[in-house]
This record gives structure tokens, sequence and C-alpha cells, in this order.
């Protein structure tokens, strides 16, 4: 790692001694508490020491995370971000009738069917932001070969090249108007875009049912060839991300459509609906794309030589990241560790009421002597039947208020092994990443001497959602601190 208070001997243990003096601080240790003896300043004491903050954010070299059908997808625009600015969320999914080894076919005879309306139906989650600013909704056509949009392909979240041809349909509305009952044929339910699209492009799905044994209808590949998708976004207004599930089973393409029947006595006509829908043999893609000009976070972001950050911004994938510097961490004289605790708390804003703090945070190492990010030693790990100890790592964050008594959220990573063997001299410091990832890449070893193991962290449910402002290392009134509790060898 590097650090450049290393070589300062003498003089860091004067400053440790004037800054960083031991001494008994009324601050609750809320992981791990009944574990931990009381600070006494006799026999159990603390220090806190500096943490050193500075901003950054992801680029397509850093950040290759990739969308999944099975995370929470959204779609919209947030506008007015007072920290981070704008985002612009977009889906791409296929809808697809089942074919199941044999031709797929509407009911009643294919050359006596007539359109009555064709809408697409998406399974609601939830808001992320302002739920009461309308937003325009275009759906178009995914354009483009066959090749270009693929079930078996996995895209990036933060862009794609997947092209769009022509206009299909297109609604304004309020988010908020989503979660109320919508009474449709044979289709009554809660929870709902549902967004019409022209007849046209309803009756040439009808028109498909007549092109014989090797038709549109005849196999999946065929029909992909003939249509490869949607492609939905926002294009006017909003202040806010909307979720929704592919998986459901309640998100479709409800196709109403007539038989004029040639039995029956004249203008005789029977409805029918058909639904197309999201299957293990669709594509899909959740781009989300992220605009943070003239933003404060984009002001701060001026590398790890410049003065560290007051404010420390952080964004769920595609998003934003902190590199940590603990400088006076290396220097600390060997003590029996009881705890360490990184804390950081959110600097509240009232926008924070709009745009929640994800899920999680997280924080890896970075080793300089294999250029690549680890877990951090000791403190993180995967039990025995693989799964991470993110909980008492303390990747969740606590509900708590600031001085004004406004509702914040605090973070306290433990980091009590990993600063212990640092002062026992057989573990080096590193610097820290601090990010919101919905999963990350790291290398993992798990034991001393141990041969490094590429693992996948998962992180938060789902990406796109989710940013909070945190006070830095030179905060005033908030400041991201390491706290030590220990007792004296």
């Amino acid at each position: 790692m590097k650090n450049k208070y290393l070589a300062l001997g003498i003089i860091i243990t004067g400053s440790l001694i004037l800054l960083f003096s031991c001494r008994k601080i009324n601050e609750a240790t809320e992981l791990g508490g009944d574990l931990i003896p009381p600070v006494d300043n006799i026999t159990t004491f603390d220090t806190t020491l500096e943490v050193q903050a500075f901003n950054d954010t992801f680029s397509l070299l850093t950040d290759s995370t990739l969308s999944s059908y099975n995370y929470e997808q959204f779609l919209g625009q947030i506008s007015n971000d007072p920290f981070f600015g704008k985002t612009n969320a977009q889906m791409f999914l296929e809808l697809k009738p089942v074919f199941g080894g044999i031709k797929y076919t509407f009911l009643n005879r294919p050359d006596s069917l007539h359109i009555d309306s064709v809408v697409l139906v998406l399974d609601y989650v939830g808001t992320y932001g302002d739920t009461t600013v309308p937003q325009t909704v275009n759906v178009y056509e995914i354009g483009g070969q066959i090749g270009d949009f693929r079930y078996d392909t996995t895209y990036r979240l933060r862009q794609n090249g997947i092209p769009r041809a022509g206009l299909l349909g297109s609604r304004t509305f309020e988010p908020r108007v989503l979660n109320d009952s919508v009474k449709a044929y044979l289709d009554t339910t809660v929870n709902q875009l549902r967004i019409r699209l022209n007849n046209a492009f309803g009756q040439r799905l009808l028109n498909y049912d007549t092109t014989g044994t090797t038709g549109a209808y005849s196999s999946d590949s065929a029909f992909r060839n003939n249509f490869k998708g949607f492609n939905l976004e926002s294009v006017s207004g909003g202040n806010a991300l909307m979720g929704f599930s592919l998986t459901s089973g309640k998100t479709k393409l409800a196709i109403y459509y007539k038989d004029d029947n040639n039995d029956a006595p004249v203008n005789k006509w029977d409805t029918a609906v058909a639904y197309f829908t999201f299957t293990n043999l669709a594509a899909s893609a959740n781009l989300v794309k992220r605009d943070y000009t003239g933003t404060p976070l984009a002001a701060s972001v001026n590398g790890t030589t410049a003065p560290p950050d007051q404010f420390v911004y952080i964004q769920n994938a595609p998003g934003s990241f902190a590199t940590l510097k603990i400088p006076h961490l290396p220097s600390l004289s060997n003590r029996i560790v009881h705890r360490a605790e990184l804390i950081m708390e959110q600097v509240y804003d009232p926008s924070d009421t709009l745009f929640l703090p994800p899920a999680g945070l997280y924080l890896d190492a970075y080793e300089t002597s294999t250029a690549k990010f680890r877990t951090l030693p000791y403190d993180f790990y995967f039990d025995a039947s693989g799964s991470a100890n993110l909980s008492s790592f303390g990747a969740a964050p606590f509900f708590s208020t600031d001085a004004a008594g406004k509702a914040i959220r605090v973070w306290r990573f433990n980091l009590s092994r990993y600063v212990q063997h640092i002062v026992n001299g057989t573990q080096q410091a590193y610097d820290l990443r601090l990010y919101a990832p919905v999963y990350t890449f790291n290398q993992y070893y798990s034991g001393p001497g141990a041969e490094g193991t590429p693992v996948t962290v998962s992180v938060n449910p789902a990406p796109a959602a989710g940013r909070v402002r945190l006070g830095g290392g030179n905060h005033p009134t908030q400041k991201m601190r390491l706290r030590i509790v220990y007792s004296k060898i």
C-alpha cells in the first residue's frame, strides 16, 4: 500500500499522542457490544484515527456490471438530483408466444382475425424518486439483425449497442398511478404499467398466423426474425425511476382480437385475448445512463493527491465510489484490539426523502502487488455454506438521527481483526474502496499464505436505485472515522 506516513517515525508518534490520545468518550459500539469491555480509561481505552476520503466515478474501463433479467428492471428519468445529476434508464425485452415444439396459432380461423387493441403490460414493483412528476414513455421496436439482441447474451448496464426501429406507442402518466386498480378484459389487477400500442402493429402480429408452416409462428427463431422485441424509454419529464419485474408472469403483451366467424350471423363477433410473455428464451437488457455534469460529485473528483473531500458521494451501479486512506494506522503501536469500526454517517438533505440510500455499501482493499481489489483481510469471509458475512461485516446501515433530529443511516464496518494484524506487524495496511455495487469481483484469501481465488460478492438486490451523501474525514460535525477499542499489552 502507498502510505506517505510510513517513514515519519518519531514525528508521527508525537502526533498520535497529541491528536489521537486515548480518552474515554461516549460513543456506543452497536455491533457485538455485548462482547466488548467498557471503556474505563484504566484497562480499556479507545482512540479515533483520521480517515481521508477521495471521490471518484466508475467508467466503462472500471465497471463491467451486467444487466440480468432476474434484477428489478428500471425505466424513467431523474432530471434533478441535487448531488448526482441526471439518470436515464431504458428497458429492452422480448415477449413471445410459447411454441413448445409446435406452430403457435391464435384461436379460430387465422384469415378471419381482426385486431381490437394491443397493450404492453409491465408488472410494477415500485418507484425510486418523485412519483408526482409526469413522464412520457415511448415504446419502440428493436431493429437490426437477429444477432443484435439475443437471449443467450448478457449486456452491460451502462452501455449496449442494441438498435431500435420505429415507434409503436406512447403514454404520459405520473408514476403514482401505477398501483391503482386496472380493469381490463380478463385482466383486473393492480400494479401495472399498460401502454397501448398502435393497431397496425397488432394486426401485423395476427397476420403472421396466416403464413403457413414455415412462417413467423413456426418456431422461436422464426418469430425473432420477424419481431425482435421492445425498447422502452422515458423521453420527457420525470424525476424518478420506475421498477418492473420480468419474471413474475404479469409482464406480457396482451393482444385483444376478434373473429368475424363466417358461420355466425352478420355482425356477431367473438372477442379473445392472447398473451406473449417473458420466457427463459427471451432476451433482456437494462440500460442506465448517468450524467454528473455540474454536480457536487463531479466537482469533487480530483484524484487522491488533492485535499481529501468533506463529503463522500456513493451511488448504486452504474455509479460512484470513494478511495479511503487511514494514514496513521500503520504507525499504531501494538495492542489488543477489542473492536475497530470504520464509522460513516449520512449527512441529511431534504432530497433524501425522494432518493433513498442503497440497501448496502461494500468495502474492499487495493493490493498493489497484484494490482487487483481483494476482500478485506480477516474480517470479510465466506462461511462453510459459501455465504458472505455481509451483515456482521457492516454492509447494512443502522437507522439513527443527526444532531438536528433528522433521520439518517450510519454504517459501521468491522475492521477489528484487520487492524489487530496491522498493529501486530503481520498485515500491511491497504487503501480501501467504498461503493454500492450490485455485485463485485474480488480476490479472496481464505487464510495467511493461501492462494488468491477470484470470487463474486453480491451486495445489492438490483442496480440503479440508491445513493447517499456521507460525511468525509474532514466534515465538521459528521466525520468518517476509525474508532478502536483496545487494551494495552
